[in-house]
């Protein structure tokens, strides 16, 4: 059998928003794999380009130029090289774009063959995703399953609420097992439907893009209030704590942060973290200032001795990593590939974080796929967490599930993660 490609097709398909995506196929003598990439919609400046046609065709946002790159030229410069090159086949993609942000080819383009031909090197020796992203990866043996962090508020640009903040997670570090934290997590998402149901009435329970709640919430406290009644409604208040993704560039605008109506200095806004964390089991919260504020991140990080991660500011970007080392922005990286473009630049992102004493979350993105490859990756890699929205909509619950039969599979060998933050 050879493990050389012999074919790629690419498709335009649909997200989880209904928007256009890009979906890739490639064939080798051991069968096909498939692949299809996210897409986000709270965005950094300094992510990777997804291409978009800008027709009249789904409001400008197909991605028929992409799906014609990689039939018209990626296609032709990796047919023939064994997918189990995985390197050179990404550096070939990278090149042939010649561009900082793969804005030539398209970063959706080339982030779907580099999943695909990843998928493709474990089929043909035989492995589980998980297994092969390990030896790509380098890393331990050893296999840990991550934490999930449900997002079941969703506020900010993800509802259609007025809730500054953009996601607030439960995380249930104290679970047994991966299988016993997804029931738990299962369990405090519909204490907190029947609680947002009651409160706040039948409309109140439509859920956001990524399967959490979006109630009529203004105030940026209320959602912990919330959280804090199903935790311990379900009996999990020992197993159970919180995180917030603020996803603070939305709401950042000549320099002052507008939260619960005020104009906040980053100062101001570090007391408002400081105070939320005192009050509630808070213990990780993400982009807590603007995508450039590499100072205030460290600032807050000073002060706290909670996870700090970096999705915006850093976007799985090892240079943006480094600058965040410099600076002591961060203690954790929030790992999304299609931020970077290439499965080979994403486990570099990692390796650095890793060395770095850091943490790693594995991330989905707000229009998202029914593809698990994420899953896979978390455990590859040992990520201490994965987020992948709440336990609702089926691209959601695709990881989770997932990950349920990685668990299976390794049986014994399969390790929780325990949750600790590194200095």
């Amino acid at each position: 059998m050879n493990p050389k490609i012999k074919e790629v097709r690419a498709r335009q398909i649909l997200d989880s928003r209904g928007n256009p995506t890009v979906e890739v196929d490639v064939i080798t003598d051991y069968g096909l794999v498939r692949a299809a990439v996210p897409s986000g919609a709270s965005t950094g400046e300094h992510e990777a380009v997804e291409l978009r046609d800008n027709k009249k065709e789904y409001f400008g946002k197909g991605v028929e130029d992409a799906v014609s790159n990689i039939h018209k030229k990626i296609a032709k410069r990796i047919i023939g090289i064994s997918c189990l090159n995985q390197v050179e086949i990404d550096v070939i993609m990278m090149t042939m774009d010649a561009t900082k942000n793969k804005s030539n080819l398209g970063a959706n383009a080339i982030l779907a063959v580099s999943m695909a031909v990843a998928k493709a090197g474990a089929l043909a020796k035989n492995q589980p995703l998980y297994q092969y992203i390990s030896e790509l990866y380098k890393g331990s043996k050893k296999f840990t399953l991550p934490i999930p962090s449900f997002n079941v508020i969703n506020g900010g640009v993800h509802a259609g609420n007025e809730l500054n903040f953009q996601e607030y997670m439960v995380l249930p570090v104290g679970a047994k097992d991966f299988k016993q934290a997804l029931k738990i997590g299962s369990e405090i998402y519909h204490h907190l439907k029947g609680i947002i149901k009651k409160k706040y009435g039948l409309n109140s329970i439509n859920v956001g893009d990524e399967g959490g709640f979006a109630p009529p919430l203004n105030k940026i406290e209320e959602p912990l209030r919330l959280l804090n009644l199903a935790v311990k409604k379900a009996g999990y208040k020992s197993k159970v704590k919180f995180g917030i993704d603020v996803a603070a560039s939305e709401f950042y605008k000549d320099g002052k942060y507008e939260v619960d109506g005020k104009k906040l200095t980053s100062k101001q806004l570090i007391n408002v973290y400081l105070k939320l964390i005192k009050k509630y089991p808070i213990i990780t919260i993400e982009d807590p200032f603007d995508e450039n504020d590499f100072e205030s991140f460290a600032e807050l990080k000073k002060k706290t001795k909670i996870q700090i991660v970096g999705d915006d500011l850093l976007v799985t970007n090892v240079k943006r990593i480094e600058k965040a080392l410099q600076h002591k922005s961060c203690n954790a990286l929030l790992l999304k590939i299609n931020q970077i473009g290439t499965i080979t630049e994403a486990l570099s992102a990692a390796k650095l974080a890793v060395k770095n004493n850091w943490n790693i979350m594995v991330s989905h993105r707000s229009g998202e796929t029914s593809d698990d490859f994420i899953a896979d990756l978390a455990v590859g890699i040992s990520a201490s967490q994965i987020k992948s929205g709440a336990t609702c909509r089926g691209e959601r619950l695709a990881k989770y599930n997932q990950l349920l039969r990685i668990q299976e599979h390794l049986g014994k060998k399969a390790k929780y993660s325990k949750f600790k933050v590194k200095k």
